[in-house]
């Protein structure tokens, strides 16, 4: 069966805009249903100098693979006007109304997976919306219990065990309760949905040198450490806790299936340094499947033509791949 994939453009003031209308000029494997106001595609488009082909959503025609220069749309009304780069708070009820569509149409079976381009936390929390990011939001929406975040370029695969937390709340939302979620999370979905039979995971500690014996912090020696040895006991394959500054290296990476960092900035920077542009954002942990886009809104490229959509086309193959292997 032809995968269908639900596709949001976030903020509507951003680049997500643009890179929708630029993959659009490219025939894809799957159909792509974009969530969007038909008019805010229409003036980005001709900012842009394109001109797709609209098409109705129709949920009970035959599933299409898309073809280039088209783009299938469920309109949903933006109630403030939308100039690239220009942030409006009005519009934050529509941003989330779109992540709701394609969530819930992804709970119910409709589409099999959704990909997310960036939006802007701030704004939407500055509209009086408490909103700390996709991975929470969607959590919610799908009462899963823990959300995982993952950010992956083919093989090379960070997952977060806290993600967006001001640093100083980082240590104590570490407890051996959620980090063996995390873990479980994690090892469940590399199994299921990337179809390693026994992955292997190296996890980061929280302090430098990975505490150095206590002596740099105890989170290692009182949470963290008990937990992989107890994980490791029950048959999974964790190597930690190392320290971060030496486990992202090639001696480590080289044997690791993903590695687990403790916190955001912690493991993402060195992915995104490694393969920014067409790393893919994943949430685990969810009973639905959601990629995402490695950066965000870039709304000084809003507009412009010079949004590079690579991240966003790795995102949707991702989902391609993933939606086709939960049915195998």
């Amino acid at each position: 069966m032809i995968p269908r994939l639900a596709i949001t453009c976030g903020e509507p003031a951003g680049i997500g805009v643009d890179l929708v209308l630029q993959i659009a000029q490219n025939a894809l494997p799957a159909q792509c249903v974009v969530i969007a106001d038909t008019n805010v595609l229409k003036r980005r488009a001709s900012e842009l100098g394109l001109s797709p082909k609209y098409i109705a959503y129709d949920a009970s025609a035959e599933r299409q693979t898309s073809n280039a220069g088209e783009m299938t749309v469920v309109h949903i009304d933006c109630p403030a006007e939308v100039k690239a780069g220009k942030l409006n708070t009005a519009n934050a009820p529509y941003v989330l109304e779109t992540l709701d569509t394609a969530t819930h149409g992804c709970v119910s079976g409709e589409f099999d997976a959704m990909v997310t381009a960036p939006l802007h936390k701030g704004i939407i929390n500055d509209a009086g919306i408490k909103f700390s990011g996709h991975t929470e939001y969607l959590a919610a929406l799908t009462k899963a219990p823990l959300p995982v975040m993952l950010l992956a370029d083919n093989d090379f695969r960070v997952a977060l065990a806290t993600t967006h937390l001001p640093l100083k709340d980082v240590s104590a939302a570490i407890t051996k309760a959620s980090l063996t979620q995390v873990i479980e999370v994690l090892h469940h979905d590399l199994k299921t949905k990337f179809g390693l039979e026994r992955p292997r995971v190296y996890v980061c500690g929280l302090n430098p040198h990975a505490g150095e014996g206590g002596h740099l912090g105890m989170e290692e020696i009182e949470t963290i450490q008990p937990v992989i040895d107890s994980l490791k006991a029950a048959g999974m394959d964790l190597v930690g806790a190392l320290p971060a500054d030496t486990l992202f290296t090639q001696k480590y990476l080289q044997h690791a299936d993903a590695v687990l960092a403790m916190y955001h900035d912690q493991g993402l920077p060195v992915l995104k340094y490694a393969s920014f542009g067409r790393a893919v954002n994943i949430t685990l942990g969810l009973p639905i499947i959601r990629t995402s886009v490695d950066h965000g809104t870039a709304l000084d490229l809003a507009g412009t033509g010079r949004a590079d959509s690579g991240s966003l086309l790795a995102a949707i193959n991702s989902a391609i791949h993933l939606s086709r292997s939960s049915k195998t």
